[in-house]
C-alpha cells in the first residue's frame, strides 16, 4: 500500500509539474481522465466550489429519471451497512440519490458528494462516476488517482447502467474511506447495476419475443428486428449500438430458437430459451371501460393521470359522491403499464375500524385471536405490481396513517404478528369527496401523508355542471338497451341535480328498464319518487321562457343560482337554455 501511495505521489507531481504522462505508474484509463482534465484546464490544486440544484431543480431531475430511480431501490438496499455510501446518479453524472453510512455521508458532503451536485469529469475531474461514463465501463478510482486534491479522501467503484439500445442511463457507485475499501465491493455494484439493467430491459420489452442467451445475455425482436440488446448481449455477439433497430434475426443466428440452441453466423453454438411478450391488443383499447362517460377535459386529466402514474407519482381524485371517481381509477389502470396487473379498490369508510389494519396490512399466523391459521396476505400485497385504490382516504383512522406512510416510503409492508418485511410495488391512486388539507391540526389527512399522495390532483366535476348533460343522458339510456326514451323525459332527467351522480343517474335509468320492460313504454309515473318530485314537468319547463330567463336574472343582480332557484329549475338548465 506504502509503495502504491509513492507511485501515485511521483506520477502527480510529473503530470502536475512537468505535464509528463506517468505511463506504468497509473492504470490507462486514469491517464486518459487526466489528460481530459488537463485539456479543459482543471488545475489539480484547486479547491472545488461546488454549484448543487435547488430542491426544485433537483426535484425535476428525480421525475426525468424516474424509472432507473425506481429498478435503482433494491440495488441501493443490498449495499446498505457495506460501510460506505451508495450512489445514483443520472447519466451526465449528477447525483440523485445517496444513501448508506451517515458519518461517512457527512465527509462525503464537504467534497459535494450529494444528491444535487455533479460529477462528470469537467466538473469533478477524475473520479469513479465522471470516469465510468466516460470510458463507458466498470471503474475504480482510489484516493490520489482521483484528479482534484480533495477527493484523495475517496475510494470510489461505479458501474455505467445502461438501456436495451446501448445508451447510458446512469451510474451505480459505491463510494468509501480509502482505508475501509475491500476486494469484492466492486463485484457488488456490478452485480446490483446488472440486476438494474435486467429489469429496466424487462420493463422496456415487455411486448417483444425475447431470448435468453448463456451469461445473463438478452436479446428482444419486434418481428424478425432486433429491438433491443442488453450488455452482455452486446459482448457475447459482438454487436454496437447501431446494428439494434438494423439487424434481422438471420442476421446474427442460424437455426429455430424453439429448439434450445442455435448457432452465430460465425458456427459458434449457443444454448437459449425463449419467452414470448405480452401481445399487443389488435385493436387499440378504449380510452376509458365500457360504461364510462368522461367529458373531454377529464378525458384530457385521466391522460396526463396515465402518463404521471407510470412515472410513479401518486394521484388523488377529488369529487362528490358518485362522481365517478372509481370509473377514473379503473380507467387509468386499464390505460397504464400496469394494466396486466391487479386493481385493488379498498373503500376506508367501509371497513370496520377494529378490521381495517388486518385487512389492509394483513397478518401472520396467530397475530390475535381469531386469525386465520394460514394468516392473511392483506390487500397492499394483492396489490403488487397493479394499482391500489384507496377511496375515503379521509375516513383512515389517523394511526393506520402513518403505517401506509411507512410503507410508502420504504416500499415495504410488515403483517401483524411480526414477520419479515415484504417488498410491494404498486401505482397508488386515492379518492375523497372532502377536502383533506385544511392548513389547520384537525384535517383528516396528515399533512405528511397528504403530500405522498396527492402528487397530482385530478378534480372530477359533478354531473349537473356538464353542459352536454342532455346527450349523456341520452347515450347511457342507449347503453341500457331499453325501449325508447321520450325527449321531454330525457329533458326532465337532464334538469334534475343529481346529487348522487352517476350513481344515481346509472340506477335510475336501470329502474326505468326495468319497469318499461312489460309494456315497451318509459312513463314519467315510472321516475322514483324523489327524482319526480324534484324535476318539473314537461309543461312547467317549457314555460321557463327566455324572457323569464332575462327577468329572474335581472331581479337577482346576474346570480345564475338565485335565478334558478327563483324559476324552480337547476342552474345547469339556465346555462342551457341561455346558451339556445
Amino acid at each position: 500500500m506504502v509503495q502504491r501511495q509513492r507511485a501515485l505521489s511521483q506520477a502527480r507531481a510529473l503530470f502536475n509539474e512537468q505535464g509528463v504522462l506517468p505511463s506504468g505508474l497509473v492504470a490507462e484509463p486514469i491517464l486518459r481522465s487526466w489528460r481530459r482534465c488537463a485539456e479543459w484546464g482543471i488545475d489539480m490544486r484547486a479547491a472545488r466550489v461546488p454549484e448543487p440544484l435547488t430542491a426544485a431543480e433537483l426535484r425535476q431531475a428525480r421525475q426525468r429519471n424516474e424509472m432507473l430511480r425506481r429498478v435503482a431501490e433494491p440495488a441501493l438496499a443490498s449495499l446498505r451497512g457495506a460501510g460506505g455510501i451508495i450512489i445514483l446518479t443520472d447519466a451526465q453524472g449528477l447525483v440523485l440519490d445517496c444513501e448508506g453510512d451517515t458519518g461517512f455521508a457527512e465527509r462525503a458532503r464537504r467534497v459535494a458528494l450529494m444528491p444535487g451536485a455533479s460529477w462528470g469529469e469537467s466538473a469533478a475531474g477524475t473520479n469513479a462516476i465522471g470516469t465510468a461514463l466516460a470510458e463507458g465501463r466498470a471503474l475504480v478510482v482510489q484516493g490520489a488517482e482521483h484528479y482534484l486534491e480533495s477527493n484523495r479522501i475517496l475510494t470510489c467503484m461505479a458501474v455505467p447502467v445502461f438501456d436495451g439500445q446501448g445508451r447510458s442511463l446512469g451510474v451505480l457507485d459505491f463510494s468509501c474511506q480509502t482505508a475501509l475499501a475491500r476486494a469484492g465491493l466492486l463485484e457488488q455494484v456490478r452485480a446490483a447495476a446488472d440486476a438494474m439493467e435486467h429489469a429496466l430491459f424487462e420493463a422496456d420489452f415487455e411486448r417483444h419475443e425475447r431470448l435468453h442467451l448463456e451469461g445473463g445475455a438478452m436479446l428482444a425482436f419486434d418481428g424478425e428486428r432486433l429491438a433491443g440488446a442488453n450488455r452482455q448481449a452486446r459482448a457475447l455477439l459482438g454487436l454496437d449500438s447501431e446494428g439494434i433497430g438494423r439487424l434481422r434475426y438471420a442476421d446474427l443466428f442460424d437455426g429455430d430458437p424453439a429448439l434450445g440452441a442455435v448457432r452465430t453466423r460465425q458456427g459458434a453454438a449457443l444454448r437459449l430459451r425463449a419467452s414470448h411478450g405480452r401481445r399487443p391488443p389488435a385493436a387499440p383499447a378504449p380510452a376509458v371501460p365500457p360504461g364510462v362517460h368522461f367529458e373531454p377535459a377529464t378525458l384530457a386529466a385521466l391522460d396526463r393521470a396515465v402518463r404521471l402514474c407510470d412515472a410513479g407519482l401518486s394521484v388523488l381524485l377529488q369529487g362528490e359522491t358518485g362522481a365517478g371517481k372509481e370509473m377514473f381509477a379503473r380507467a387509468l389502470h386499464a390505460r397504464s403499464r400496469r394494466a396486466r396487473g391487479p386493481f385493488v379498490a379498498i373503500n376506508c369508510a367501509a371497513l370496520p375500524e377494529s378490521l381495517i389494519e388486518s385487512e389492509l396490512f394483513g397478518y401472520e399466523e396467530g397475530a390475535f385471536t381469531g386469525a386465520r391459521r394460514q394468516g392473511s396476505k392483506g390487500l397492499l400485497r394483492q396489490a403488487h405490481g397493479g394499482v391500489l385504490f384507496l377511496d375515503e382516504i379521509g375516513d383512515m383512522p389517523l394511526a393506520l396513517q402513518a403505517r401506509l406512510l411507512r410503507v410508502l416510503q420504504s416500499r415495504e409492508v410488515t403483517p401483524l404478528g411480526g414477520g419479515k418485511p415484504v417488498d410491494v410495488d404498486f401505482a397508488l391512486v386515492c379518492a375523497t369527496h372532502r377536502p383533506l388539507a385544511n392548513g389547520q391540526g384537525d384535517a383528516p389527512v396528515r399533512a405528511d401523508l397528504y403530500f405522498r399522495i396527492a402528487e397530482y390532483t385530478v378534480a372530477l366535476p359533478a354531473l349537473r355542471e356538464r353542459a352536454d348533460l342532455p346527450a349523456l343522458v341520452r347515450q347511457m339510456w342507449q347503453a341500457q338497451a331499453g325501449p325508447a326514451l321520450p325527449p321531454a323525459l330525457a329533458d326532465e332527467l337532464a334538469a334534475y341535480a343529481w346529487p348522487g351522480n352517476y350513481r344515481q343517474l346509472n340506477a335510475v335509468l336501470r329502474t326505468l328498464r326495468v319497469l318499461a320492460a312489460e309494456t315497451g313504454v318509459v312513463e314519467r309515473a315510472m321516475l322514483p319518487a324523489d327524482v319526480r318530485g324534484s324535476v318539473a314537468a314537461p309543461g312547467d319547463l317549457a314555460s321557463v321562457t327566455g324572457g323569464a330567463i332575462d327577468a329572474a336574472l335581472a331581479a337577482h343582480g346576474g346570480n345564475v343560482s338565485r335565478a334558478a332557484r327563483a324559476l324552480g329549475v337547476h342552474r345547469s338548465t339556465l346555462y342551457r337554455r341561455r346558451a339556445h
